[in-house]
């Protein structure tokens, strides 16, 4: 009986031991998680301050859209909103992204100055591809789509307010997730020659791109002031069209910060926003010369009149 209590013992010991190494071991790969010092992930950016940015947008979206399509939406309380409340609605979805970060920094960025940190990057490529979208792009909505906006609000070239503030938030999300995407993509493809990985990765660019617009379409569709003349046109082709914007943006975005030992600095990462916003404007308007509206249009606002869609004569439908 002494040989079995002492193998019992011995069990006991070995048991606890391991646990107690299983325990350690497990503590020990979380902190490195926590600290950003994990750099393996397959989804997760190798850059601390470029993995903290993504991770927050990530988490700070079910906020805005919880707002808007949790609340606002399917409660209807637009029916009682105007300029003002419309005003609001943008500026409560879209400040918190701003000051979150300045006011709880985050453990990577706290030995960066506030322009080498990739949030802030990151946010200056989206205002300004997004400001560009909705000033000049949305008359491509008006006059090849058949969109309009019907809601009381101010606008700036006849593109409300709110959409400008709105479209940040979101933008962000959606370059975020293609970013996570196509890194994990990268890894999987990266045994294969150059030219398949390239067949590949443009083809996931263009189902992303397209799902995204797909969905955004489909998830406002409950909002009535926000119309179109086929909506299921829109849903098929008009998907497509807006989904040019990311076809260029999100290869573009995923740029910024990506290579060890290449930190990017605010003026480059202006200049290629600039770049992307311009490229889609080229695409978008030769659809607008050479394919032409999806819907019929009035013979004021046709497509093919000579100019750009924001010029006078162009104007909501």
């Amino acid at each position: 009986m002494e040989w079995q209590t002492y193998l019992s013992i011995r069990l006991k010991i070995w048991a606890v031991s391991s646990i107690q190494s299983t325990t350690n071991d497990a503590f020990r790969r979380s902190e490195k998680v926590v600290a950003g010092k994990c750099s393996s992930s397959l989804w997760l950016a190798p850059n601390p301050s470029k993995r903290w940015g993504e991770l927050f947008f990530l988490l700070y979206t079910p906020f805005w859209l919880t707002l808007c399509l949790g609340i606002v939406v399917p409660y209807k309380l637009y029916e009682d909103f105007k300029e003002l409340e419309y005003l609001l609605l943008g500026l409560v979805s879209v400040l918190p992204a701003f000051l979150i970060p300045i006011l709880l920094v985050g453990k990577a960025d706290r030995s960066l100055s506030w322009k080498d940190r990739y949030w802030v990057k990151a946010s200056l490529w989206i205002i300004i591809f997004s400001y560009v979208g909705n000033y000049f792009w949305t008359h491509y909505f008006f006059t090849v789509l058949g969109a309009s906006y019907t809601f009381p609000s101010w606008k700036m070239n006849n593109v409300p307010h709110t959409t400008f503030l709105l479209t940040n938030v979101c933008f962000l999300f959606y370059h975020v997730t293609s970013n996570l995407t196509l890194r994990r993509l990268q890894h999987s493809v990266a045994h294969l020659p150059v030219k398949t990985q390239w067949i590949i990765k443009s083809a996931w660019i263009l189902a992303l791109s397209y799902f995204i617009a797909y969905l955004e379409t489909v998830a406002i569709s409950n909002f009535p002031y926000y119309t179109f003349v086929d909506r299921t046109l829109m849903y098929k082709v008009g998907s497509l069209f807006y989904a040019i914007y990311f076809l260029v943006s999100f290869p573009m975005f995923l740029r910024i910060d990506e290579e060890p030992g290449d930190p990017w600095d605010l003026p480059r990462v202006a200049v290629d926003a600039l770049g992307a916003a311009m490229l889609v404007t080229i695409i978008l308007d030769l659809w607008r010369l050479f394919l032409g509206p999806i819907v019929p249009i009035p013979d004021t606002k046709q497509c093919a009149q000579p100019g750009l869609p924001w010029f006078p004569g162009h104007t909501e439908l």
